[in-house]
């Protein structure tokens, strides 16, 4: 597996305390899993693990179930690294990379629902289940306007909520999606996507211009290079593509 560069440095901004304190969400399977014997796996895990090296500094892994908890974990300073998909709201106190990764949302639904269409999904009466404080549900509270939404409290607590409450529309991942709709039998997603999900590094903003930097650098690296592509392989990632350079 290719890693990112070399790059020994006694002191960094990005690791002030001299580890690299990366938290990683296991919320979002795609990404981050558990392992046979319970340890974090996954394209975030590696991409950390690389980045450590990159600055010549041990590795400290904050584990996580929702991504409102890996947000609040970088913006108090409880970590150094994150891995979130790219909003608005959440970029108060938090310093985004450019995206890594682009992955796509998608809308589960009953195979006798009436909704066909991505658009029939944003009608009055609608019940839409997300995962609180996902990249979905911060977009989605933006973007609908007649349906309702409805938070399960971790976005792999989603489907099992919709099926329970008996709700109109799961949102996610498409391919986590898809996955369940063969296993369940009785489901099917939605052509195409609502929206493109960027995921993306941060750190927190008060950490400085320096740290910023790194942290860009080693994203574009790790694009350019092919480490995101050889980790989403080694990983057996679908439905997400590597993020063009920034431009």
């Amino acid at each position: 597996m290719t890693t990112a560069p070399d790059h020994v440095s006694a002191q960094t901004p990005l690791a002030p305390t001299g580890t690299l304190r990366a938290v990683i969400n296991l919320g979002n399977a795609m990404l981050a899993r558990r392992g046979p014997e319970g340890q974090p796996t996954g394209v975030s895990v590696d991409l950390a693990h690389a980045l450590a090296q990159q600055l010549g500094v041990p590795l400290a892994l904050h584990v996580v179930s929702t991504a409102a908890e890996s947000v609040a974990a970088v913006r108090q300073g409880l970590a150094d690294v994150g891995f979130f998909a790219i909003d608005p709201k959440r970029s108060d106190g938090v310093a985004f990379s450019a995206p890594y990764l682009l992955i796509e949302g998608s809308y589960l639904v009953r195979a006798d629902a009436l909704q066909q269409t991505n658009d029939d999904v944003d009608r009055p009466g609608t019940r839409v289940v997300v995962g609180q404080g996902s990249a979905y549900d911060l977009y989605l509270s933006r973007t609908l306007q007649h349906a309702t939404l409805e938070r399960a409290p971790s976005t792999p607590a989603v489907v099992e909520q919709f099926l329970a409450s008996g709700a109109d529309v799961a949102a996610g991942i498409r391919q986590p999606l898809l996955a369940e709709a063969q296993r369940r039998g009785g489901l099917r997603v939605l052509p195409g996507r609502f929206m493109v999900i960027e995921q993306a590094m941060g750190c927190p903003a008060a950490y400085g211009a320096e740290a910023r930097a790194t942290l860009a650098a080693f994203v574009e690296h790790a694009k350019a290079s092919g480490l995101v592509a050889q980790l989403l392989a080694r990983h057996g990632v679908e439905g997400a593509s590597v993020a063009p350079a920034a431009g």
